[in-house]
């Protein structure tokens, strides 16, 4: 079943890619698919932030008499849109604190747990690779390869070390829901 839906989507795509060639061929039809389109769309969930852009005009003089236009009225559109992962580093800073009359003492905060110690991953970072393995169905090497063109080398042996070493941690959960 699950190849037979790879071969619709494939003809799916194949037939998206015909109409986009007949629109931009023809007016009148892409005029009648955008209705078409509106018909079929439902409303974008209220939870969603909202990033509003206004695009007005850059003289409010009357192109005939030169006198102030005032607004009657205006269009609202919204559009979907997707903010792929972000990376970030997050860097933790100790400072080291010394007594100047004694000069033997130092004093710093202790470093903050790791789930990984000595590894680079946070929390968080852990958590997206465990969902995209186990819930998302992405293998480790493909999350490799994503990573890769985001500019983060990392080795799929490393991948599949922090989801043992979540596995580990997890188990008193596993044991629970057990």
């Amino acid at each position: 079943e699950d190849q037979l839906l790879l071969g619709l989507e494939e003809a799916e795509q194949v037939e998206a890619a015909g109409l986009e060639d007949n629109e931009q061929a023809s007016p009148a039809v892409r005029q009648a698919q955008v209705a078409k389109r509106r018909t079929n769309r439902g409303s974008l969930p209220a939870h969603l932030p909202r990033i509003e852009v206004v695009v007005d005009i850059d003289d409010h003089a009357c192109p005939c008499c030169r006198n102030n236009l005032h607004r009657i009225g205006e269009d609202v559109s919204e559009k979907l849109d997707i903010v792929p992962a972000q990376f970030r580093v997050l860097v933790v800073r100790r400072p080291k604190y010394a007594c100047r009359a004694c000069e033997e003492v130092v004093v710093q905060a202790p470093a903050p747990a790791r789930l990984i110690e000595g590894g680079i991953p946070t929390e968080a970072t852990v958590a997206q690779v465990l969902v995209s393995k186990y819930a998302d169905h992405l293998p480790l090497y493909r999350q490799a390869q994503i990573y890769k063109r985001q500019g983060i080398d990392l080795d799929r042996s490393t991948l599949a070390d922090w989801v043992g070493r979540a596995a580990w941690h997890l188990r008193p959960v596993h044991q629970r829901l057990l």
